[in-house]
């Protein structure tokens, strides 16, 4: 049953600011973006790696990744990320069983964690990465705090999350008919009803969220060997 990865990569990423869209920040030499489709590639269990991209960004997501393992050419998403999941998905090819859904500027995700969400998921039908909250956690509403939780119960939602292609499918036309948008896939097929399994994430597969989360990943990079 085949697997295709979809790379998010057409949002602007305003927190994080700069000249050209997020993804496309350089970390060591390559991109985001770049660094998530070799990561996404090099695992066995992906058969193709679909980059969704602004439309202004086809040419250059061509250039710089042409010769890739497993690359499909890269579409053009939407204003919202449920936009270009969907157009991710249009671009599936038939026979597509799975979609593994994954944020650009997670640039350090190991293959070997991407084989086993998507295990998970071929398994149960969705699956995730995610980590457990270690900070305390407060419930604030106005500068005043309400409640503490129990942070036992709550994990960090990570990417790749993947699922049946139309298990995933059904849960974008479900948050479509009602005008919800989610930050997160796998919210959207628990809006369905049905179970996702979490699969441990790892700390470095952290989201690039402002500029300097790039020296963390760099530092990453070195105690990989994968940088002087």
């Amino acid at each position: 049953m085949s697997v295709a990865a979809l790379v998010l990569a057409a949002g602007r990423g305003e927190r994080f600011g700069g000249d050209v869209p997020k993804a496309f920040t350089l970390l060591a030499g390559r991109s985001l973006l770049a660094h998530s489709v070799r990561a996404l590639a090099a695992s066995p269990e992906i058969d193709l790696v679909i980059p969704v991209v602004a439309a202004e960004r086809i040419a250059a997501t061509e250039r710089e990744l042409e010769g890739l393992d497993k690359l499909a050419p890269p579409v053009a998403g939407g204003e919202q990320r449920q936009d270009s999941m969907r157009a991710g998905l249009d671009a599936t090819p038939e026979g597509t069983a799975f979609v593994a859904v994954h944020d650009a500027a997670r640039p350090l995700v190991r293959p070997e964690q991407v084989s086993a969400v998507v295990a998970a998921a071929r398994e149960h039908g969705a699956a995730l990465l995610a980590l457990p909250v270690r900070d305390t956690l407060k419930r604030v509403r106005g500068g005043r705090v309400l409640e503490s939780p129990d942070r036992s119960e709550f994990y960090a939602a990570q990417t790749p999350q993947v699922f049946r292609i139309e298990l995933l499918r059904e849960a974008l036309a479900k948050a479509s008919a009602e005008g919800r948008v989610a930050t997160d896939d796998a919210s959207l097929v628990e809006a369905l009803g049905r179970p996702v399994q979490v699969v441990p994430g790892d700390v470095e597969n952290q989201k690039i969220t402002v500029p300097s989360d790039l020296a963390a990943a760099e530092a990453w990079l070195v105690r990989r060997g994968m940088l002087a």
